[in-house]
């Protein structure tokens, strides 16, 4: 009988997050690693955070390379495809960020439908859903897409726009059974359960640093890990999750300028060094003339943040463990606890 959910990328800030949440709920877990080397790391997390792993099993597989996928899929009812290519510097061509991911979600795909998975659910991001909608008296939802043209829009958001669409497209073809849905979630903050984080903790990093010496006028909408992880489980069983895309985000959007002061007044010790100064917008717009950093800056200052999490809480009955600011205060901590900072 199929009972197990596969969790691919075991080892990451978010997937570490899911399989906890899966054991806590009594989940049958096995996770994909690309080297078997690496298990010792989940399951020393999850010994310390006294999560039982006797229902936890892993397997090495990579998503560049078809072996090992057929048995990672056996026996599984649902797959969470959290994993994605790693790089340890961008490429300067980003078909070589964009292809692996391509590649990577339609090979997971076609194992899981030859393998009678019953639902995957696939981490997109907000960037495949919110980069272009730049009337900021609407609200993003889900029925908004990226333009892939979209200037300033980094390989990264690019790779994972162009991989869910692909992941839809396969979805959609007519000899496919698999039910399918997303997790599109903004910057991720919160707790971690090692010393493993994500992408967006280097915004707090170069704020508590004093690498950020003057601070843009950039709001941000930001989400805990916690919720992430439980929206994947939701959308996992949920039958009205079938077919949906489902944005991940705290209530409301907070700016730099407003993290930065945050910091100063929650955590003092901490931010000796972080700059309450702030960059006038058109320097960011005149900059993004001469300098891709500066173009990627103002496509986030450009677009709207006014983001609905309202599908979430409907189809998935969802509801945010932590605000923004707890999402943030809680990683700054973890960063403190790990060395990080």
């Amino acid at each position: 009988m199929k009972n197990k959910v596969l969790v691919t990328g075991g080892t990451g800030f978010l997937g570490m997050r899911i399989i906890s949440e899966l054991l806590k709920e009594g989940y049958e877990v096995r996770t994909t690693l690309r080297a078997l080397s690496n298990k010792h790391k989940v399951l020393e997390t999850m010994q310390q955070h006294e999560i039982s792993t006797e229902k936890l099993s892993f397997i090495e597989a990579d998503l560049s390379k078809d072996d090992n996928w057929e048995q990672a899929m056996d026996e599984c009812l649902y797959v969470l495809s959290v994993a994605s290519p790693v790089f340890f510097d961008i490429p300067k061509d980003e078909q070589a960020v964009i292809k692996p991911a391509i590649e990577g979600i339609q090979r997971i795909l076609k194992f899981a439908n030859q393998s009678g998975v019953k639902r995957v659910v696939m981490t997109s991001n907000f960037g495949a859903v919110g980069f272009s909608n730049k009337d900021k008296q609407s609200i993003t939802t889900e029925a908004n897409w990226t333009n892939e043209q979209e200037a300033g829009l980094s390989a990264y958001e690019k790779s994972k726009l162009l991989a869910e669409k692909a992941a839809w497209a396969f979805i959609n073809k007519d000899d496919t059974q698999l039910e399918f849905a997303t997790i599109n979630p903004v910057a991720i903050f919160g707790p971690s359960l090692d010393g493993h984080i994500s992408g967006s903790f280097h915004l707090i990093s170069n704020l508590i640093s004093g690498e950020m010496k003057r601070v843009p006028h950039i709001p941000l909408n930001v989400v805990d890990v916690r919720d992430v992880a439980k929206m994947h489980v939701l959308a996992m069983t949920k039958p009205e999750a079938n077919g949906k895309r489902f944005i991940a985000s705290a209530d409301g959007q907070i700016a730099l300028p407003e993290i930065a002061q945050l910091l100063k007044d929650q955590r003092p010790a901490l931010s000796e060094k972080v700059s309450v100064q702030t960059v006038p917008n058109f320097i960011l717009t005149f900059s993004a003339l001469f300098n891709k950093q500066a173009k990627e800056g103002k496509l986030l200052l450009e677009m709207n943040r006014n983001v609905s999490n309202q599908q979430a809480k409907t189809v998935l009955g969802w509801t945010p463990i932590a605000n923004q600011e707890e999402a943030i205060l809680n990683a700054v901590d973890s960063m403190k606890q790990y060395d990080l900072i």
